[in-house]
């Protein structure tokens, strides 16, 4: 044996052999579960791992992410605690003062809620113009679905109030017909950076810091959408970056790449090039096709079946139509390939059912997990429609600790009591997986867990839980990083559950979740994590 882990209390979610003590590794792969026995398989160059009594989990999953944009966001402007407008200027200028930016120097961001800021409004340009106005300033809300740029950014971009309004998008003028600086949705690509000179290497090093990163949240696999991460950068160099690191052994977590392409020709092209759904080895492959049709609740770009009760001049905005949306979907089907539909708003939802519908009875064949990416604001009627057509949900229970705060007023009581219903599609046999869309929210699985199982905001509220009845067990949460996330991606026999002959990728946390009162899973530590049976993190305390 390569190592024995031993002395630990070893949740494996399989139902065959749900508790152990000991696993045994074997060239990256689960040779052996049981108890102390397994030491005697020990050899002169085994390495013994002393669990300590602590519980250990197979590895956490995340099912929607953004790995480049998230490795991108590290070196950027934070902007996630800020709970004003001022605050928010004066984070800017430190961060162009401390980076020493020169004038002309771009300057990006993410992170501002209007939400919670003290003002209660939008940032404008004028407020980012008090930042600077020699450096170009763009600064994205934290659903990543709008933006605000300073004076010279649309002075660069030649943003006036001639320019007419993109399609999928808008960018939002004042009473004089002036650009305030608010871009949503496809709109923001008006103001997007040149990143067209960014390059492998370039690449390579933003998703190893975000891979670093989840691999100190106890994950070793994501799905993860990176093919539009850089307006204007070929796709090419991305997944020449995640393969040039396969090949080079450097990845510290596996990656199912979901595949963002805007157009059946696009993904043609992409197909011809030998890129078909799984494709790849076991720590690079390829996904289904990703697809935008709504934007995000917190800047009411959610597509609505009605206008939204806080604004009734506006229901979201349509990204793509129902034709073309069909198309998509279709031709997806017929390359065998499985769909992950970006909808929020109960309209974008309905629309992503009917095209898969629509898809399944034009060309119905095989087993192609289509699924639909976020699903918030839904009734019953819809929650339905996902079991009857065997859709899959991402889902993202962190949203819920932000999101609980806004979805009444954006949708109503009734629409909310039936929305972010985890519990009700599990009941209804969907498979739901769970992710945290970051760097829209934080990669934190046990941040995840604990909203999933208490559906209440990390300080605690409500004490009892928002709609507590759609709250899951700790063991359905856990299923929701661990197994559902390796059915998602077809791999359920390789991973998702500490079983002989899967690959060896475990977490070992400080404290055991299942004994725990559900508050405070919040105060637990990851204090291993391991990937094809290498301990790839270890936290300090341990070393």
């Amino acid at each position: 044996m390569d190592t024995i882990f031993y002395n630990g209390k070893i949740k494996t979610m399989d139902s065959h052999y749900p508790l152990a003590s000991a696993v045994a590794v074997k060239d990256g792969l689960i040779a052996a579960i049981g108890g102390e026995e397994l030491l005697a398989f020990k050899t002169p160059t085994s390495r013994l791992v002393d669990l300590k009594g602590r519980l250990m989990l197979p590895g956490f999953g995340d099912s929607h992410m953004h790995a480049l944009e998230f490795g991108e966001s590290l070196v950027n402007v934070d902007l996630n605690r800020c709970s004003s407008i001022e605050q928010m200027i004066a984070t800017v200028k430190s961060f162009i003062l401390d980076l020493s930016i020169p004038a002309g120097g771009y300057v990006v961001g993410r992170g501002w809620d209007q939400e919670i800021f003290a003002e209660k409004r939008l940032p404008t340009r004028w407020d980012l113009d008090r930042i600077s106005t020699r450096h170009p300033i763009v600064l994205t809300r934290t659903c990543g679905h709008m933006a605000v740029a300073n004076s010279k950014a649309l002075e660069i971009y030649g943003i006036t109030a001639h320019t007419p309004q993109p399609e999928g998008g808008a960018f939002q003028v004042d009473e004089y017909g002036e650009p305030t600086g608010i871009f949503t949705e496809l709109a923001i690509n008006l103001v997007a950076p040149n990143r067209t000179n960014i390059s492998v290497e370039d690449s390579k090093e933003s998703i190893l810091r975000a891979l670093e990163y989840a691999s100190s949240k106890g994950i070793t696999s994501i799905h993860t959408e990176d093919l539009a991460s850089c307006p204007g950068v070929d796709y090419q160099v991305i997944l020449d970056a995640y393969e040039q690191l396969a090949q080079e052994g450097r990845l510290p977590v596996r990656i199912y790449e979901q595949c963002l392409l805007s157009s059946c020709e696009e993904l043609e092209g992409f197909i011809n090039k030998g890129y078909i759904q799984g494709i790849g080895d076991e720590f690079f492959k390829i996904g289904p096709l990703k697809i935008i049709i709504d934007g995000s609740l917190g800047a009411r770009t959610a597509y609505m079946r009605v206008p939204y009760k806080d604004d009734p001049s506006t229901r979201g905005i349509e990204v793509v139509n129902q034709k073309e949306l069909n198309e998509l979907v279709l031709c997806a089907q017929r390359h065998y390939l499985s769909v992950a539909i970006h909808a929020i708003g109960d309209k974008a939802v309905e629309m992503a059912l009917d095209s898969i519908e629509h898809a399944q009875e034009q060309c119905p064949h095989g087993d192609l997990r289509h699924g639909i990416v976020h699903c918030q604001i839904t009734d019953h009627a819809l929650l339905e429609r996902f079991s009857q057509l065997g859709v899959q949900a991402y889902i993202q229970p962190v949203f819920v600790a932000s999101d609980m705060y806004i979805a009444s007023v954006r949708v109503g009581k009734e629409l909310a009591r039936t929305s972010y219903n985890w519990r009700s599609l599990y009941e209804l046999g969907v498979h739901i997986s769970g992710g945290s869309d970051c760097p829209i929210a934080p990669l934190d699985v046990l941040q995840g867990i604990y909203c999933a199982v208490t559906r209440k905001d990390l300080n605690g509220n409500p004490p009892e839980g928002w709609y507590p009845e759609q709250c899951l067990s700790v063991e359905q949460a856990v299923e929701l990083y661990t197994k559902n996330v390796a059915w998602a991606s077809y791999e359920e026999k390789m991973k998702g559950t500490i079983s002989f002959g899967k690959y060896a990728d475990m977490v070992v946390l400080d404290q055991d979740i299942f004994q725990l009162s559900p508050e405070e899973i919040l105060t637990v530590n990851v204090d291993m994590t391991i990937m094809d049976g290498v301990i790839r993190y270890l936290r300090e305390e341990e070393k």
